[in-house]
């Protein structure tokens, strides 16, 4: 069952951190669960992409888009809608988060429409979650977190755990990105075989 916030749309912000599986997963389950995306990823973000996932970012938004309402927005593009707080959203997630992305979000520079849509984001008082993917981390990544994290930005790093049992990578994955929209307002994306049992 979709949360209440589903018929607002969600921007899903991709960077070149290593996690596209999550970013699949991530987009995959609100598609399916009648959420609409925007969905912009960096210049770099798309090499990982293909890396990790052998194909494209657009073969991957030609798949989304079978199965749900989800727009490929380009992050060179500066009049996108996701660019102003006009466009009423759920809130932003960035999956997988790359550090250099959450320093420009956390001093304000806005280097791409991806940068921008988070800024709109914080400025409007919307959910904004960010999923790092960095290891280990210096003074310099910490202080940034700190800051965001300080406004009331949601920071998930996709740790492991034990307690639930999980079988494979794919429960791996799918406890991270539960846990992530979760925090954006989606309590359901977190598999119940996962979740903590007494």
């Amino acid at each position: 069952m979709p949360s209440k916030c589903a018929r607002l749309p969600v921007v899903v912000g991709i960077t070149a951190a290593s996690g596209a599986a999550l970013t699949e997963r991530c987009i995959t389950w609100l598609a399916a669960h009648g959420v609409p995306l925007y969905v912009t990823c960096s210049n770099n973000g798309r090499l990982v992409w293909q890396q990790e996932l052998d194909e494209s970012l657009e073969e991957a938004a030609s798949r989304w888009t079978e199965h749900g309402d989800v727009t490929l927005v380009d992050v060179g593009d500066e009049a996108a809608l996701i660019a102003s707080g006009s466009l009423l959203t759920a809130g932003m997630i960035i999956v997988p988060c790359s550090t250099g992305s959450a320093a420009a979000i956390a001093n304000g520079i806005c280097t791409n429409v991806l940068h921008r849509a988070a800024e709109v984001t914080i400025k409007e008082g919307r959910p904004l979650v960010l999923v790092p993917r960095e290891s280990p981390l210096s003074a310099i990544h910490l202080e940034s977190w700190l800051k965001l994290a300080r406004m009331g930005i949601k920071i998930v790093p996709p740790m492991l755990t034990f307690y639930n049992h999980p079988k494979d990578i794919q429960d791996m994955v799918d406890f991270s990105v539960g846990r992530a929209l979760t925090l954006l307002g989606f309590p359901d994306a977190l598999p119940e075989h996962l979740r903590y049992q007494r």
